[in-house]
This record gives structure tokens, C-alpha cells and sequence, in this order.
């Protein structure tokens, strides 16, 4: 932990007997030094933190720190104390004449500069966690004494701050978190979720949980929850860890959204039905449609492979009727998943009930493709005059004869039209080579 000085310390080399204009600027700026000390002290006694950490209950590293910090704030002012005195002394020394003899300088000297401050440890030693190995007294120059008032302040001002910090951002926090927890738990109960029916009842409660100990932790250990600062050496460098909090925050969201789901359902369940059911019986009419058009296709196709058509979908129908009585009895907790599900199926179950109708009706589909494409090849040889022409004649007989009669092999039907097409294509080959005295 980084140590910073008073504000208004500067340091001073010692140095060989001092002359007035020197002891006198040395007075002032300890006598500046003073003040300053003294005005921090009081501020660090009457921090809030420090008040907060005097009437918690600690546990953990900040119960063994507030111990030592409270042994450092002691020995702060003990110090302090003995500081005051020996500039005190001071003082009284130079006021002693307006122009100081040798002596006084002397004196003044060593009380400045020298190690002339002993701080006695009456009461027991300072533990060796707050100053070094444990003495009965210790003796300072004035720089000195500063130098190590310096270091104790920052440690303790850190521990404090750092404190006064956690309890500053995260309680309050974890109070408003555990109020939306309450208003989420009350839509909840409203809609069915409920702990042990309900996966967002379980989260609920677990949420509610964590947060009543992440706040006794809190209060209880705020230096737990404390991440210093990177190469920081001001006191109170670096910020609360809320990594807990925003985890329960961030689980609360994930209830929040699927209850109001639910909420969502509660509002728009009967549209939804409405609109399963009509999804659900375009497929129905479907395969009806597609199991007509596989007679048909047997009946009018021969040596063809027709698929086989399935029955309707009493599955989702009867899931269905379920979802519709969750909703009568105000079930929807039940009613949300079983709604998604649904909904997908039954979309699924119409486009395999269009794709089965489309491979049903394929031989249908290449039939009328075939008579199309004779049809049109016939209306081009007319154009060119051609149309009695005795072998298109024939070939074109031979093709009607097939696509237009039943059962239909379309394969043989295919060659028929290909002979037909390759014929016209060859007799208007032979027409545009053909001169004009040629053609009459």
C-alpha cells in the first residue's frame, strides 16, 4: 500500500549549526507542518469511514485490518503528540532573545535537526505489523517523526477509504437490485412461476439468496470487495469489485425477460391458438389434397414411383387441446414453452405437407410439361406451313396417343415428344437452307 505525506511537507537535510534567518524559516515551516498534520489527523478522525468501521461488526481481512489501522491512529497522535512538544520547545528557545546567542543556536540546532524526539511506548510496544519490531521508545528527528506520521496516515487513510468506498457504492446498490427482485417475484407469482413448478421461480430464489449474503458480506467485510488500483500510491487507490452483484444483476435480467414472455403469452394466447389451429388445418387439407392427387397420380401414370402420403398430425392436435386448457385454467407458466414448441412444429408439419403434395404431383407436373411442349412445337411447324406434312403427322398422333391416354408411360411418352421435336426441328432446318423458287 502506498504511503503519501501530509499535505505540506517538504523535506528538509539536516545540516551544521543553523543562524537565525535559517532557524527561524525552519520554525515556520514546521510550525506550517504542524497545522497541516494536525488538520489531516482531524479529518481522518471524523471520516465517516473511519465512525462506519468504530461501530461494525467486522469479520475477515478488514476485522484484521481495522485492528492494526486502529493501533496506527493511536500511535499517530502518540507521535504527534511528541512532535508538537519538541516544536513547542523550540519555540520557546528562540524566544528566548530577538537575536539568539551560539547556545541558543545550538540548542535550537539539535532540536531541529537532531534526534531529540523520544516517544516512549508505555502502555506496550506497538505491534510489529504497524511499526517494524516491536521497542519500548524510539527516537526521531523532527523529519524523521513526520516521515514515519507520513506513512501511517496514508496506510490508514487507504484502509478507511477503501472501506467507506465498498460500503459507499455496493449496499445501496444490492438494495435497489433486491427491489427490483421483489416487484420481479410479485409478476411472477402473478403468472404462475413459482419456486419448484417453475425453472424462473428456482432462479428467483436463488437470487434472492446471494444478495441477502453478498449484503451481510459487504458490511461485514468491505475489504473483500475492494480491488486496488494498478501502481497507485494515493490512498483509496482503485475501486469496489462488484463481479457478484452484476452476476445477480445480470440472472435477474434473464428472469425478468422470460417472465414478461409470459406476460406476453397471458396477452396474446388466444390469437395464438387461433392462429396454431389454422396452420394446423392448412396442413390437414394439404395432405387430404396430396393423398387425392396420389390416386390420381396411380391411376394416370404408369411405371412411376409415388411416395407415400403420412396421416394428419393427432399429435400436435392433441398438444394443442393441452395448451388450450392451460390457458382456460390460467396456466401460463405451462402455456409459454408449450406455445414456442407449437409453433414451430406446426409450421414444420405444413411445409411437409406441401412437400409431400409437390413429389405426389410430380408426375403430374411432368406430364402436362410434355403436353405443353408438343403443343408448342406443333403451333411452330403450322407457322411455317408445314403442318400437313404426313411424317409430323404421324409422329405427333403417336405422342398425343401416349400423353393423352391412361395409364400414361411417360418415358415412352418423353422418346415420342423428343422424336416429334427432333423431326420439326430437322424439316425447318431443311426450310430456312431451301430457297424462295424452292419453297413454291
Amino acid at each position: 500500500m502506498g504511503a503519501g505525506p501530509f499535505p505540506g511537507y517538504a523535506a528538509r537535510p539536516p545540516g551544521p549549526v543553523m543562524d537565525r534567518d535559517e532557524a527561524d524559516r525552519a520554525l515556520a515551516r514546521l510550525g506550517a507542518e504542524h497545522e497541516a498534520i494536525e488538520t489531516s489527523l482531524l479529518a481522518l478522525q471524523d471520516h465517516a469511514g473511519r465512525r462506519l468501521l468504530e461501530g461494525a461488526d467486522l469479520t475477515g481481512v478488514t476485522k484484521e485490518r481495522w485492528v492494526s489501522t486502529e493501533q496506527s491512529i493511536t500511535l499517530l497522535w502518540k507521535y504527534f503528540d511528541a512532535y508538537a512538544g519538541a516544536l513547542a520547545e523550540a519555540r520557546a528557545v528562540r524566544a528566548r532573545r530577538r537575536h539568539p546567542n551560539r547556545d541558543d543556536l545550538v540548542a535550537l540546532t539539535e532540536l531541529l535537526r537532531g534526534q531529540g524526539v523520544t516517544v516512549a511506548h508505555a502502555a506496550g510496544p506497538p505491534g510489529p505489523s504497524v511499526t517494524g519490531p516491536a521497542k519500548l521508545s524510539e527516537r526521531f528527528t523532527l523529519e524523521e517523526l513526520v516521515a514515519r506520521m507520513n506513512d501511517l496516515y496514508a496506510r490508514s487513510l487507504d484502509m478507511v477509504v477503501a472501506s467507506d468506498s465498498v460500503w459507499s457504492a455496493l449496499p445501496a446498490r444490492i438494495d435497489l437490485l433486491a427491489a427490483e427482485l421483489h416487484r420481479t417475484r410479485s409478476l411472477a407469482h402473478s403468472v404462475g412461476v413459482r419456486p419448484g413448478e417453475h425453472p424462473a421461480g428456482d432462479d428467483l430464489e436463488a437470487i434472492t439468496r446471494e444478495l441477502t449474503a453478498l449484503r451481510g458480506q459487504v458490511i461485514s467485510d468491505p475489504l473483500a470487495f475492494w480491488l486496488s488500483g494498478p501502481g497507485s500510491s494515493a490512498p483509496g487507490g482503485g475501486r469496489p469489485d462488484t463481479t457478484r452483484y452484476d452476476r445477480a444483476a445480470r440472472a435477474l435480467d434473464d428472469v425478468r425477460r422470460e417472465i414478461e414472455a409470459v406476460l406476453a403469452v397471458r396477452q396474446d394466447a388466444e390469437q395464438r391458438l387461433v392462429h396454431l389451429r389454422d396452420v394446423l388445418s392448412r396442413a390437414d387439407r394439404t395432405l387430404t389434397e396430396a393423398r387425392s392427387a396420389r390416386g390420381e397420380v396411380l391411376a394416370k401414370i404408369a411405371a412411376s414411383e409415388v411416395p407415400a402420403v403420412s396421416g394428419p398430425a393427432t399429435a400436435l392436435q392433441e398438444r394443442l387441446a393441452a395448451a388450450s386448457e392451460y390457458r382456460r385454467n390460467a396456466q401460463w407458466h405451462r402455456l409459454s414453452p408449450l406455445l414456442e414448441t407449437l409453433e414451430r412444429e406446426a409450421e414444420e408439419e405444413l411445409l411437409r405437407a406441401r412437400e409431400s403434395l409437390t413429389a405426389v404431383t410430380a408426375p403430374l407436373a411432368v406430364r402436362a410439361e410434355l403436353r405443353g411442349r408438343l403443343d408448342a412445337y406443333k403451333a411452330k411447324v403450322a407457322r411455317h406451313g408445314m403442318a400437313e406434312d404426313p411424317l409430323l403427322i404421324e409422329r405427333y398422333d403417336a405422342a398425343r396417343r401416349m400423353l393423352w391416354s391412361a395409364p400414361c408411360d411417360l418415358r415412352v411418352a418423353a422418346q415420342a415428344v423428343l422424336r416429334y421435336q427432333e423431326t420439326a426441328a430437322e424439316l425447318l432446318s431443311q426450310d430456312r437452307t431451301s430457297g424462295p423458287e424452292d419453297r413454291r
